[in-house]
């Protein structure tokens, strides 16, 4: 445990304060939650490393993204304690767990049955009390347990859907990635009364979660 306690310290201080994430709150959140636990146990040696590591593939893929994106994301965020989150397409948990360390509550909303209820049990097991993932659909949110003060998708996207905006509270805010490859940027949406605003935030690259495509175009 102590090696893996000292290689999240380098992340923070070679990943993440490197890329301007200056936020000590968020850099301590990242530094205490252990994100070995919440990647395939034969890729823990990498679960450090500055890449987007598969955390689930098959029909659903999941992604744990590169540690500053996330690190970026989670800081333009900027969560107040007592808040409350909600983290679409959550995977594993691992948002919500850093989350978790920021906010008042939260929820994670993950469509694949198996994976929640395994970032559940992990939950649970690291003694993360404030917060619970619930089956899905990642596009609708989680309207049951809204409204939110901070929405995190965790994924990019093609296509933002209205229905993830509705969710916020007067003064929430929205962080996203949209686009793919290398014209994927962070996004930051704030609700405003009735009215959503959204802004560039900085350049960034994630993997696309299902359900958020754009449609196929039918070509004469």
């Amino acid at each position: 445990m102590g090696d893996y306690e000292q290689v999240r310290t380098h992340m923070v201080d070679n990943q993440l304060r490197t890329n301007d994430v200056t936020d000590l709150r968020v850099l301590d959140a990242m530094e205490s939650v252990p994100r070995e636990r919440f990647v395939p146990t034969p890729k823990r040696c990498i679960a450090y490393s500055d890449q987007d590591i598969v955390v689930a593939s098959g029909e659903t893929s999941r992604y744990l993204m590169k540690p500053h994106v996330f690190g970026k994301l989670v800081q333009l965020a900027a969560v107040k304690p007592g808040e409350v989150v909600l983290c679409v397409g959550c995977g594993t948990g691992y948002s919500v767990a850093v989350f978790a360390q920021l906010a008042g509550s939260v929820v994670g909303i993950e469509s694949d049955a198996q994976i929640a209820a395994a970032a559940s049990e992990l939950l649970v097991e690291l003694g993360i009390e404030n917060a619970a993932v619930i089956e899905g659909d990642l596009a609708k949110g989680g309207a049951s347990e809204g409204p939110y003060d901070v929405i995190f998708v965790d994924g990019a996207v093609e296509v933002l859907p209205a229905s993830l905006t509705a969710q916020l509270k007067d003064g929430g805010r929205l962080v996203v990635v949209r686009g793919l490859g290398g014209a994927g940027q962070a996004e930051l949406y704030v609700r405003s009364g009735d009215a959503v605003s959204g802004r560039f935030a900085f350049n960034a690259s994630a993997h696309l979660l299902p359900g958020f495509e754009r449609p196929k175009e039918f070509v004469f």
